[in-house]
């Protein structure tokens, strides 16, 4: 396998990391994010430090020099260069044939009428009388939930998959059904897993589901693209074909509503590592001007329509399916009293503490919905919530890995 004229200097790009068991070892499973391929790319965990070098200023002689020197790993010339190419083969490095690919799947994501359901028969049935089934079974096993009597002009839901997250999902959109059946236009605010930091990623395609298709307020989108600047709107359009996060709120959207369509303004917020680094070049996110602009202009654009704000996002990610300590009691206890602490800024509509408390903890339980509920919560202030659901949902086979969920209905 010949390692490709552009990849002498080979630069990774962000991927989705997962450890894997095989034959008593801890693998690393590397995909792409933007899924331009199927393959999956298998190394050892003890070459991990060969991604942190590719970083674009090393060739190949200056990678196996730096492996002995820095980590006393010896690679063979033949193994790390057949290991570049399948990098390269896979569309995991940031070069040309990379930079092709991925204008040739925008071409085709934008092409298409819409953007199909990426899910759809692998995490919840496809045909939409079994899928009708099997929401209607998570809200029947959540219990007596009646509809908020005054409705709601936001909520929380998860984003994690319905089998985990069911009992959640059926109580929270239960809770807001009768704001859902009643809205003209949805804003669905979404974790960005793998876009960019800190930024809003809008798209113009409408989203399906087995129920048929949510149409988007293009000419919303249109009027927000034109305040956050095209390229900075669409530069990463194309996760919103990849992740998982908007449509799974998108799917309950459509189901509470009876399949009757209503407009989204699907929106992929990236990370929010810069703020709570204190890396950011405009300080805290309540500086930050682009978001500043993204929710005044969203204000104007949506006045006198009825409104519906959903934050699909999950709270801590921990244990070692994701980098950290196993979970026994005593983390659980800490685990529970963090979100707890953060469900009140939530509920109480503070956007700032909301962040502030996220910070202040190093954001050590990896909260991936901080900037969809941040962001949801800058859009409807003033706004009052109320705790609808919480849960810990297993990650790992062992019980040690847990990912905390919760809703909430905003009034």
């Amino acid at each position: 396998m010949a390692i490709s004229t552009d990849t002498r200097l080979p630069r990774l790009r962000l991927l989705d990391v997962r450890p894997m068991q095989h034959d008593g070892q801890v693998w690393l499973a590397l995909r792409d994010p933007l899924q331009l391929s199927e393959r999956v790319v298998t190394i050892p965990r003890q070459l991990a430090p060969v991604l942190a070098l590719c970083d674009g200023t090393r060739d190949t002689a200056a990678l196996r020099a730096s492996l002995g020197v820095r980590f006393g790993l010896r690679v063979g010339a033949r193994e790390l260069e057949n290991f570049l190419a399948a990098l390269d083969e896979a569309f995991l490095l940031d070069n040309e044939r990379f930079a092709q690919a991925r204008e040739q799947a925008l071409e085709d994501y934008r092409r298409a009428p819409f953007r199909p359901s990426l899910l759809a028969g692998q995490s919840y049935p496809d045909d939409a009388d079994e899928l009708r089934r099997a929401l209607s079974g998570y809200v029947e096993a959540a219990g007596d939930v009646p509809p908020a009597p005054d409705g709601a002009r936001g909520l929380v839901s998860p984003h994690i998959d319905y089998p985990r997250g069911g009992p959640v999902y059926g109580r929270v959109w239960q809770r807001a059904a009768e704001a859902v059946r009643a809205a003209d236009l949805v804003v669905v605010l979404g974790t960005d897993h793998f876009g960019g930091e800190g930024g809003l990623t809008l798209t113009r395609q409408h989203y399906r589901t087995p129920f048929g298709v949510l149409p988007t307020a293009r000419g919303v989108v249109d009027a927000l693209a034109g305040a956050l600047g095209e390229e900075a709107a669409f530069g990463g359009e194309l996760y919103h074909r990849s992740e998982h996060s908007v449509e799974l709120a998108a799917v309950w959207l459509h189901y509470v509503r009876g399949g009757e369509p209503c407009e989204l303004v699907p929106v992929l917020c990236g990370s929010f590592g810069p703020f709570v680094r204190g890396e950011a070049p405009t300080g805290p996110p309540g500086r930050d001007l682009a978001m500043a602009a993204f929710v005044d202009v969203l204000g104007r654009e949506t006045a006198g329509r009825r409104v519906l704000v959903v934050a699909s996002a999950d709270l801590a990610h921990v244990g070692p399916a994701f980098g950290g300590p196993p979970q026994g009691l005593v983390e659980r206890a800490h685990l529970s009293a963090a979100d707890e602490g953060l469900i009140e800024r939530v509920c109480a509509g503070d956007a700032q503490g909301f962040f502030e408390t996220v910070q202040q903890a190093g954001d050590r339980y990896n909260v991936c919905g901080l900037p969809p509920i941040y962001l949801a919560l800058r859009l409807l202030d003033p706004v009052q919530g109320e705790r609808v659901a919480y849960e810990r949902c297993p990650a790992d086979g062992n019980g040690t890995s847990l990912v905390t969920i919760c809703g909430v209905l905003w009034r």
